[in-house]
């Protein structure tokens, strides 16, 4: 009998097995106001040889100094206040905000409050932005894909297409570069490409014929110039597809299970990364790929179980993974792991033995451990729980943030969002009864979407409540919070200035 957690993954091994239990260390930030820290010791490097206590001493100081570093330059930020004066007197150049300024004022808006925009009837596996932020497309167990318009500020239903040979559900979809396209994945031995605009509905099935009989690719990507599509399947390969040959080009053994998650380092399109349930994520260069002997030019070890999802910054260095050991790693892909590291993990992965599908996390996993001997990441963040399926997260937009930020969804139903720089947990939205799957965040605007297998798509935005009191024009003392004098009318909401202040300032960096 299928349980209904036995989803993408369910040619996966049993995983999971208890670790030793580790020191856990709690902090909080002064200029967070309070908030808890994901993690405040994860850049120590615990050496496991009780003869280097020395050099543990030294990388702990040197890990509080580049704490305090960080925290130092997050006080030193320009207040908002302060960036408006500055322009209005003319002390910018060109007497405009730079980008980096902008990016340094939206990504105080961090998104806090949610809101459902639509209940569907079965679970909800994938929601995503396209480039420009002008489309949403959706899609959910009941075999549809929807793609909706957020142009003006809300989401309006665009088009409705039925996905076709689904099996269990959609695994995976992207967009093409130009707008104009989307792929999806399911149980299926294809790609599937569907038109986006014209009268007719153009739906092609891309056949990769792999060996396997019960096939499913789990993740897959447009390449920049939008000629090729690579995706990760169940059967350990990767495989790349050139749209204008219509042809499979290459089909890569990559690792020793499921392929979970594939990745363009950037916009070149020639660097790949791939990660699976081996727990390595592995790099190759798409100009020495070679069917007959595939050699990834290096690997990054440190996870301690499977990883769920891959995403790069796009700068062609640093790339984070999302993993079944309940963390999410910051990498440098120019420092490589070293063997002992790529046999930590797999000895680790190996000696697992619960499944995240339908098991509950052990409790030893509870906590801060040491990292894995040869663990070459640059960061490590924990408060979100991977559980059921294949959770992502994602760095926040470019353009509106600067990319100062991790999102990820959770088994718990909650959307957390971590400071890349300092571990801190900026917000948590708990905004759904079960696993939210996929998070998508407006390239522009200051709002995510959460998918959620309770069959609900929900928008998290930007909403400050701050009390505010002054008096009326009988000296009376009067208190309303910023919501309730957005929602007064015009002639009330001029009572306090604040209120235009607020969303005036935001539209002016925001285009």
């Amino acid at each position: 009998m299928s349980s209904e957690y036995d989803e993408e993954e369910m040619s996966d091994e049993a995983d999971g097995d208890e670790v030793p239990a580790e020191t856990t260390t709690t902090t909080r930030s002064p200029s967070e106001g309070g908030r808890f820290r994901a993690i405040d010791v994860q850049a120590i490097r615990a050496n496991t040889n009780e003869n280097d206590v020395r050099t543990d001493r030294m990388e702990l100081r040197l890990t509080s100094a580049s704490i305090e570093l960080a925290e130092e330059r997050c006080r030193r930020l320009a207040s908002l206040t302060t960036l408006l004066s500055k322009r209005e007197m003319g002390l910018f150049r060109f007497d405009r905000f730079s980008q980096s300024d902008k990016c340094i004022i939206s990504s105080r808006f961090i998104p806090n409050t949610k809101r459902v925009l639509f209940r569907y009837p079965n679970k909800v596996f994938c929601g995503t932005h396209s480039q420009d932020g002008h489309l949403l497309l959706t899609a959910c167990q009941d075999c549809k894909i929807r793609l909706y318009d957020t142009t003006r500020d809300h989401y309006r239903l665009f088009k409705t297409i039925m996905a076709r040979d689904v099996g269990w559900s959609i695994l995976d979809t992207a967009f093409s570069p130009d707008g104009n396209h989307f792929v999806y994945s399911s149980w299926s031995e294809c790609f599937h490409l569907c038109n986006i605009y014209g009268d007719d509905e153009k739906h092609e099935a891309l056949p990769l014929c792999p060996d396997n009989r019960r096939f499913c690719i789990f993740s897959l990507v447009f390449s920049q110039d939008g000629r090729e599509i690579l995706g990760g399947a169940n059967d350990g390969y990767l495989y790349v597809y050139d749209i204008e040959r219509k042809d499979r080009i290459l089909k890569i053994n990559s690792h020793e299970n499921d392929v979970n998650s594939v990745a363009y380092a950037d916009s070149s399109s020639q660097i790949l990364f791939s990660g699976g349930d081996d727990g390595l994520c592995k790099v190759w260069d798409r100009r020495t790929l070679d069917e007959s002997r595939p050699i990834p030019v290096g690997i990054l070890a440190g996870h301690r179980n499977g990883i769920t999802h891959i995403d790069s910054k796009g700068d062609g260095r640093h790339l984070i993974t999302n993993s079944k050991d309940q963390r999410i790693k910051l990498w440098d892909m120019r420092v490589f792991s070293p063997s002992s590291g790529i046999d930590s993990t797999r000895k680790a992965v190996n000696r697992l033995q619960w499944d995240y599908r339908w098991q509950k996390v052990p409790k030893n996993y509870d906590g801060v451990r040491k990292l894995l001997p040869g663990d070459t990441s640059l960061m490590t963040y924990a408060s979100h729980c991977v559980l059921k399926t294949l959770i992502r997260s994602r760095f926040s937009p470019a353009h509106s943030t600067g990319q100062h930020y991790i999102y990820t969804g959770c088994a718990s139903g909650t959307v957390w969002i971590y400071d890349v720089y300092t571990g801190w947990v900026v917000a948590s939205v708990a905004n759904h009864n079960s696993c939210v799957r996929d998070v998508s965040w407006h390239p522009y605007r200051p709002e995510i979407v959460s998918t959620c297998w309770d069959g609900t798509v929900s928008l998290i935005n930007y909403e400050q409540e701050l009390n505010f009191e002054w008096e009326d024009e009988f000296g009376l003392t009067i208190g309303r919070t910023e919501t309730e004098v957005v929602n007064r009318s015009a002639r009330n909401a001029t009572s306090w200035r604040s209120y235009n202040f607020r969303h005036s300032t935001y539209s002016s960096f925001s285009t």
